[in-house]
């Protein structure tokens, strides 16, 4: 089961850094009791938003922490749009290769982005797009339609 093998290696990931649930939940800004519950298992898998907080507080690998949660396969030398779920169609993938295509350049405030900042972007808009195309299938075969109408 997915959430375990996640709850087990956040657990590392925490005892390997030193620290407690509570000072993971305030370094990350989510609640201990919500840290808990993944660690155990009892929580489903968190958003990527989520995962993004606890790799910045846990100093892990956002790209690792999205595969245990099972929104990445491995990647084993494949490309981003190879890194998909298990659940994603052929069409799923080449929206999702065409996305990180279009590639103007990244700035902020004007400035250009450096490749460790574009880096961050993409693993968000890695997790966030599969996210939310896992919440569009659901919604289509809850209701049938993808609109839920």
């Amino acid at each position: 089961m997915v959430e375990n093998e996640f709850g087990m290696m956040m657990k590392q990931l925490r005892e390997q850094q030193g620290l407690t649930i509570n000072q993971l939940a305030e370094a990350a800004g989510i609640s201990n009791s919500q840290i808990s519950r993944m660690e155990n298992g009892v929580r489903g898998i968190p958003k990527a938003t989520t995962i993004r907080k606890l790799a910045d507080a846990l100093d892990a690998s956002y790209g690792e922490l999205m595969s245990a949660a099972g929104y990445l396969e491995e990647a084993d030398g494949m490309n981003a749009a190879e890194q998909s779920p298990a659940w994603a169609t052929y069409k799923d993938k080449r929206d999702f290769k065409k996305m990180l295509e279009e590639d103007g350049e990244l700035m902020f405030d004007g400035i250009p982005l450096d490749q460790e900042d574009k880096q961050r972007i993409k693993d968000v808009l890695t997790g966030l797009f599969w996210e939310a195309k896992q919440m569009n299938k659901r919604k289509k075969n809850h209701n049938g339609t993808p609109d839920g109408k």
